[in-house]
């Protein structure tokens, strides 16, 4: 007797995808700070500047998740109603922050050897000053506003980012690939427009994610030192000061607007970590 041989292929191994739950998490809070940004009415049981001075420091509850400030507002609906200004703030200074590094860090990494040592000096020179003290100097300077904020902390926050960029442009310049370029004959502005730069701007990608948040909470701080946005808006940092005066009589006030953007912050990292790395595994 013989013996067939099985012609059978095997199934195919069926490929689970894995999504970390924190990716996850920070997708939802991500989705529920949008909605709040462009439509609060969806979120906010009731509008930012209602008053009921019978409810006046009222600690939370079912009636008003977050509590109620001393004119009586509903805390929940200020911090919703404050999430657009916030964000608005936190992304214009992250932008301020990210050209002014590209720009800085370009010059330091491709200019001649005496642009790039001046350039150097002064990234270095900036970036030695702390970042709440420069903010506070350029705001005390401009004046305290909403764009004032954005620059103060754009500005502030710029240099860390000008290191990276110039670092990022240095090792794309000795990378492999720019060495088959001018094997090639490529000229030296194709080699950058089209190796050198895209390669060390993608990082800027996830770096720009995080900047948001670390934004926000700077600009948070500088509203807590009375540097910020004015009264009554609902901005997160001036809820921070707001609530200062109230801080042994109704905690809440202080802590919930801080819990808020701790929370944003934490969203902001994620994401910018797990774009980080899949850029990194897309290399």
């Amino acid at each position: 007797m013989t013996t067939v041989a099985s012609t059978k292929t095997p199934a195919p191994r069926r490929t689970r995808i894995r999504i970390a739950p924190g990716l996850v998490v920070a997708v939802v809070f991500a989705a529920l700070f949008a909605i709040a940004a462009v439509v609060p009415q969806i979120l906010a049981t009731t509008a930012p500047t209602a008053q009921d001075f019978t409810a006046a420091l009222r600690p939370p509850s079912f009636e008003h998740w977050f509590g109620t400030d001393e004119s009586g507002r509903d805390l929940y609906s200020r911090v919703v109603h404050g999430t657009r200004e916030s964000l608005l703030i936190g992304i214009g200074a992250a932008g301020i922050a990210l050209v002014a590094a590209l720009v800085l860090g370009s010059l330091a990494a491709l200019g001649d050897r005496f642009t790039s040592a001046i350039v150097n000096r002064g990234i270095e020179v900036v970036f030695a000053f702390p970042i709440l003290l420069l903010a506070l100097l350029l705001v005390s300077i401009l004046g305290a506003s909403a764009w004032t904020q954005v620059i103060a902390v754009g500005v502030s926050t710029a240099p860390g980012y000008a290191r990276m960029v110039r670092g990022q442009i240095l090792a794309a310049k000795n990378a492999g690939y720019v060495e088959a370029a001018r094997a090639l004959g490529h000229g030296r502005g194709r080699i950058l427009t089209r190796h050198v730069l895209p390669n060390a701007v993608r990082p800027l990608v996830a770096v720009f994610t995080m900047a948001i948040g670390q934004s926000i909470v700077w600009a948070s701080g500088l509203a807590f030192l009375g540097l910020g946005v004015a009264p009554p808006s609902s901005e997160w940092g001036a809820l921070l000061d707001a609530g200062r005066a109230y801080i042994l009589q109704a905690p809440w006030l202080t802590f919930v607007p801080g819990l808020v953007i701790l929370v944003l912050a934490l969203t902001a990292t994620s994401l910018g970590k797990h774009i980080q790395n899949s850029l990194e595994k897309g290399e």
